[in-house]
């Protein structure tokens, strides 16, 4: 197995633990809300404004920033392809494929954690907002990378 898969994997085994960790503790705090109060005709996680993690708002944006990030990986792979120079990595990493796709992989599950760690700490509007972000950073540097003309050969005239 490759370094890069095994990278990957790694990435995705990470992703999967933590949403286990994170079910069991959601879990276990619902348990403890039952029983230390009376049932209400609201939810006490919904009168603080909490949710899961993993909701259908939460599963659409990091479905989102997943998509940015293969937008990314395209545009900067399309550039590249037609000579223009990476400014914020090395050249030598953006063309070592396996080793680029992974580090967008990583940037996806970097978005991701912060997010958990926003939600963690009961900042729910910033949770979401860090994809929000993440989404228009990486559609918007994706438009400029299409739009970029082909560098020139060396050597040749302008």
């Amino acid at each position: 197995m490759q370094i890069a898969q095994r990278v990957i994997l790694a990435l995705l085994s990470g992703i999967f633990l933590l949403d286990s960790t994170a079910r069991a503790q959601e879990d276990a705090a619902a348990a403890r809300i039952s029983k230390g109060t009376r049932q209400s005709s609201a939810s006490p996680q919904v009168a603080k404004g909490r949710h899961p993690f993993w909701d259908k708002d939460n599963i659409v944006l990091f479905a989102g920033v997943g998509a940015g990030r293969v937008l990314d990986y395209l545009s900067t792979r399309h550039f590249r392809d037609r000579g223009v120079n990476e400014w914020l990595l090395t050249n030598h990493i953006v063309d070592n494929k396996p080793l680029f796709a992974g580090i967008e992989v990583a940037g996806a599950a970097a978005s991701i954690g912060v997010s958990y760690l926003f939600h963690r700490s009961g900042h729910h509007k910033v949770e979401r907002w860090v994809s929000v972000v993440h989404i228009g950073a990486a559609v918007g540097g994706s438009a400029r990378n299409f739009t970029l003309k082909a560098s020139s050969p060396p050597g040749a005239a302008h």
